[in-house]
């Protein structure tokens, strides 16, 4: 058997389709376009998302609004709850609530939030303390230890108006004496 011997399986090639070669071919006249119209031309090609003049999808739904906080911080919230679980005296880290499977992610930092109730005394430690939590843990004896503290933003008093001179001074200083 030599290389030129070698043809390929019956029916496995077939000849190329040649369109817009006359009627006899089955593929004259209209070339397997249809008839007429914007798509039957040549170089016609559809925008992205168009819908044959329906009002597309992409308009049809709500736009987006506002904008995105590029410096927001994103926390891993945790519940009281949670954290009853410990033994008395037990010093609570975000390094330990993972190891115990409470936490999930390793980036996030934690935020402790006050839904349930807890009745042992923890030291507990993280990023963030919602007011009811820092409460409840203080309350069943343990203390909170806030990480990073946010700086407290000091309220600027408000300008007082320039004080007028009384008018008897005003006009003593205006005449001068003889």
């Amino acid at each position: 058997m030599r290389m030129n011997d070698l043809a390929p399986n019956p029916g496995s090639v077939h000849k190329k389709k040649r369109i817009g070669r006359g009627n006899s071919s089955g593929h004259g006249t209209s070339a397997g376009r249809g008839t007429k119209g914007q798509q039957s031309r040549a170089g016609y090609s559809r925008r992205i998302g168009f819908e044959g003049g329906q009002n597309p999808l992409l308009r049809s739904l709500s736009r987006l609004r506002g904008f995105t906080n590029r410096f927001r911080v994103e926390y891993e919230p945790i519940n009281v709850s949670d954290l009853a679980g410990f033994e008395k005296g037990t010093s609570i880290t975000t390094a330990s609530l993972r190891e115990a499977g409470i936490v999930k992610s390793a980036r996030m930092p934690v935020k402790i939030l006050g839904r349930g109730e807890i009745s042992v005394a923890l030291t507990v430690e993280a990023e963030r303390f919602s007011a009811s939590a820092r409460q409840k843990i203080e309350a069943a004896g343990g203390t909170v230890n806030e990480l990073n503290p946010a700086p407290v933003k000091e309220e600027k008093a408000p300008k007082a108006a320039p004080v007028a001179a009384p008018a008897d001074e005003a006009e003593a200083e205006e005449e001068p004496e003889a």
